[in-house]
C-alpha cells in the first residue's frame, strides 16, 4: 500500500463509486493515469471492485481496512486477470 491508497479508499467511502478521472478532479491534480493504476492494484487485493470500464467501488474489505479491522499486509493479490 502506498500513502495515496488510503486517501483513494476514503474518497470512495465518502463519495461512492468513482472513476480515475473523478478522482483526478477530487484530488485537484492531474493523476488520472496514476489513480487508474492504483485502483487496479487495490482491486487486485480486493479493497475495491471494478464495476465496469473505469468505474470502481469500495468493497467490504476496503471498509474493514479503513475501520482498522483489516491489516492490508495480510492480503494476497488475486490470481485472476481482467
Amino acid at each position: 500500500m502506498r500513502p495515496v491508497d488510503e486517501h483513494i479508499l476514503e474518497t470512495l467511502r465518502d463519495e461512492g463509486n468513482m472513476t480515475p478521472y473523478a478522482l483526478e478532479h477530487e484530488f485537484g491534480v492531474t493523476v488520472a493515469n496514476y489513480a487508474s493504476n492504483r485502483l487496479s492494484k487495490l482491486a487486485d487485493y480486493g479493497l475495491v471492485e471494478r464495476l465496469g470500464r473505469g468505474l470502481y467501488r469500495l468493497t467490504d474489505d476496503g471498509r474493514a481496512f479503513l475501520d482498522e479491522d483489516l491489516d492490508a499486509s495480510t492480503l494476497e493479490p488475486s490470481a485472476s486477470e481482467d
